[in-house]
């Protein structure tokens, strides 16, 4: 199937396509490196802790879950 004429984006879209100025990385591309490794660093913190309150939880449910079981099957 052939296409003719403009497609669906070239319908919709108003905004002229991007076009690469300079193929160099600018001074500030280091700043942003920085912060995203920063943020990185938080995320990997953040999801640390969230694993390991995690596991404590999954580790204090399933003990509750077992005594229940215990008491029931002991009577």
């Amino acid at each position: 199937m052939e296409s003719q004429g403009t497609s669906w984006a070239d319908q919709w879209d108003s905004n002229p396509d991007p076009v690469v100025v300079d193929g160099r990385k600018s001074s500030n591309s280091n700043k942003y490196k920085q912060k995203v490794g920063e943020g990185l660093g938080k995320t990997k913190s953040v999801a640390k802790t969230g694993i390991t309150k995690l596991k404590e939880g999954t580790s204090v449910g399933l003990n509750w879950i077992k005594t229940k079981y215990n008491k029931t099957t002991h009577k």
